[in-house]
C-alpha cells in the first residue's frame, strides 16, 4: 500500500489568502486512492503583500523575480507556524505540495507562470517541497488548467455527478464522463471582489446581500453573454490577461449594485448553460464563492441540478486538499495532470521537486 503524508498549499487568484492542509493519502492494493484530512488552516494575506500581489503584472522583471522569493519565504513561514500550532512531527511530512500564486497564464502563446519559490519554502522549513505543476502540460500543448479533476475523479467522484469550483474564476470537472471533462467557465469572484472593493471598501460581497440589492443591466448582460470565449469548446481556461482585455473593459461607468446584479446574474447563467447542456443532476460546490448564497441561489434557479450540501472543510479546502493530492502522485511516479482534461499530447507526471 502506497501513503504518503502531504501539505499541500493553496494560493487562489481572489487572493483571499493562503490555504493549507496536512493530509494523508493512501493507494489500496486494489489500486484505489483514499485521503484522510488530518489539519487546516486558511491565513489571510497581509495588506501590504495583497497590494504587491495586485500590481504583479506590471512589474519590472528583476522585481518580479524579487518577490517570488519573498513570498516563497512567506509560504514557509506559514508552513512553520501551521505545523507549530498543530504540533506536527516535521518527520512525517513527506513533502509540501504548492500551487504558488499565478501571475501570467497564456498557454496559448506557450507559457504559465505562479511565483512563490519552491527552494526558499524548503530552505524555510526543511521539507521537501514539490511545485510548478502547469509548465510541463503547457510545454506538452495543454492548457495547463484544470488540475483538480483527477482528485475529483480518484477521491471524490462518489460525491456528484459534477464538482464546481468558484474562486477567481469559475471551472466544472465532470469526473464520470468519459472522457472526463472539465473546463474554465467564466469568471467568478475576482471582478465581484473588485467592485466591492472599489465601491465598498469590503474585500467581498457578504452572502451576495449587495448585488441582491442591484438590478439587472440587461444591455451589459448581454455584450457579457457574446464574449467569444463561452462559444469555444473545452479543453481551455482563463487568466487574468483575458479579463483586463475582454471581460473589465465592458465594465466602466455602471451602477455599483446593479454591475453586482448584472455579474452575478452572468456567473450564474454561463454555469447554467453548462450544466443544463450536460445534464447534470447532483453538483457539489466549492471554493470561497460557495458562501455566495445569492450566487449559488440563482444557480438552483436557472439549472436542473440539486445541490448537494458538504462539510464546511471540504468546501474551503478542496483544492488545497487536491493538490497535496499532486503530490503524493508525485512521489508514487504516478501521472498528475490528465490529457482529457487539459488538450496535451498526453497525461504527464508534473512537478518540480526541491530539496531542503
Amino acid at each position: 500500500m502506497n501513503s504518503y503524508t502531504i501539505i499541500g498549499l493553496m494560493s487562489g487568484t481572489s487572493m483571499d489568502g493562503v490555504d493549507l492542509t496536512l493530509a494523508s493519502y493512501e493507494k489500496s492494493e486494489k489500486g484505489k486512492w483514499s485521503y484522510r484530512l488530518i489539519n487546516y488552516e486558511s491565513f489571510s494575506y497581509t495588506n501590504d503583500l495583497k497590494s504587491k500581489l495586485s500590481t504583479l503584472t506590471s512589474l519590472p522583471a528583476a522585481q518580479l523575480f524579487e518577490f517570488d522569493r519573498e513570498l516563497g519565504r512567506y509560504f514557509g513561514e506559514l508552513v512553520n507556524q501551521f505545523i507549530e500550532k498543530y504540533t506536527i512531527d516535521k518527520t512525517n511530512i513527506d513533502a509540501i505540495a504548492s500551487h504558488g500564486h499565478t501571475v501570467f497564464h497564456q498557454p496559448e502563446k506557450g507559457y504559465t507562470v505562479q511565483i512563490g519559490s519552491g527552494i526558499e519554502i524548503a530552505l524555510k522549513t526543511d521539507i521537501k517541497v514539490i511545485n510548478d505543476f502547469r509548465s510541463k502540460d503547457v510545454a506538452l500543448g495543454g492548457q495547463g488548467a484544470p488540475l483538480v479533476p483527477i482528485g475529483d475523479k480518484l477521491l471524490f467522484n462518489d460525491l456528484a455527478d459534477a464538482f464546481l469550483n468558484i474562486g477567481g474564476f469559475t471551472n466544472i470537472s465532470l469526473p464520470n464522463q468519459q472522457p472526463i471533462l472539465a473546463f474554465d467557465i467564466s469568471p467568478g469572484n475576482l471582478p465581484l471582489n473588485e467592485v466591492m472593493k472599489k465601491n465598498f471598501g469590503l474585500a467581498y460581497d457578504p452572502n451576495g446581500r449587495f448585488a441582491s440589492e442591484g438590478k439587472i443591466d440587461q444591455q451589459l448582460l448581454e455584450k457579457l453573454n457574446c464574449l467569444e470565449y463561452y462559444n469555444q469548446n473545452g479543453p481551455k481556461s482563463l487568466g487574468t490577461e483575458w479579463l483586463e482585455a475582454h471581460f473589465n473593459p465592458l465594465l466602466y461607468n455602471r451602477n455599483p449594485h446593479d454591475l453586482l446584479r448584472t455579474l452575478v446574474e452572468h456567473i450564474a447563467l454561463q454555469i447554467s448553460i453548462v450544466l443544463n447542456e450536460h445534464n447534470v443532476k447532483q453538483l457539489a460546490i466549492t471554493g470561497g464563492g460557495a458562501l455566495n448564497t445569492f450566487l449559488v441561489d440563482r444557480i438552483k434557479d436557472l439549472s436542473v441540478a440539486e445541490i448537494i450540501e458538504l462539510e464546511q472543510h471540504t468546501i474551503e479546502f478542496k483544492e488545497a486538499i487536491v493538490f497535496g493530492f499532486l503530490g503524493a502522485l508525485y512521489l508514487a511516479g504516478e501521472n498528475n495532470i490528465l490529457k482529457e482534461v487539459t488538450g496535451a499530447r498526453a497525461s504527464s507526471k508534473s512537478g518540480t521537486l526541491h530539496l531542503p
